[in-house]
């Protein structure tokens, strides 16, 4: 149905409906943001890149050739934007996660130590080089396969693969010690 959809708005909208164009923003606005925000890790900035990709998938939505999901096209229209701006603005340094200060209770101490270790791992990929980053967050925040990834980033799915491979090394680097030391260790 989703892909269907799409396909009739973007007829409708190259047809001169432009109001149709409504449609493939309800569906894809959470998504893009989603996927903006795995990027910069900051939501206002996330939402202005997704209004900027829907700015640039309307102005070359005639360049869609209709082969494929429309998904794919737009998911690679979206990363493109979001790298480009990343490089015109590069990220920040990730603040510190600042409930890791407070005073731990009993019963939340295990949810605490969960959030310091999602926290380390986001800044260990937030860290990582864009073309490993951003195979990761394909991968396995937005669950795209190979080939959607291929096609998103405009790469060759060997590519993909070994970005991925060297992403999660990378990843295991800086976290060695950290998400599964001392607690682990410790039995916990």
């Amino acid at each position: 149905m989703g892909d269907e959809a799409d396909r009739d708005d973007v007829r409708r909208v190259l047809d001169g409906d432009v109001e149709a164009f409504e449609g493939i923003v309800r569906r894809w606005q959470g998504p893009l943001v989603n996927l903006a925000w795995r990027f910069t890790r900051d939501r206002g900035r996330a939402e202005d890149l997704a209004q900027e990709a829907f700015l640039k998938i309307y102005r070359n939505l005639a360049h869609w050739r209709g082969e494929g999901v429309f998904s794919t096209w737009l998911f690679a229209v979206a990363t493109n934007v979001y790298r480009s701006a990343l490089r015109r603005t590069p990220l920040l340094t990730l603040p510190e996660d600042h409930t890791a200060l407070l005073p731990a209770e009993t019963d939340l101490e295990r949810d605490a130590v969960a959030r310091d270790e999602q926290a380390a791992v986001r800044r260990a990929l937030a860290a990582l080089p864009a073309r490993y980053r951003e195979a990761l967050v394909l991968f396995y925040f937005h669950e795209m396969d190979i080939p959607a990834a291929s096609k998103s980033l405009g790469v060759p799915e060997g590519t993909i693969k070994a970005r991925l491979s060297r992403g999660r090394e990378m990843l295991r680097q800086r976290l060695a010690g950290r998400v599964l030391g001392p607690a682990t260790a410790e039995g916990r």
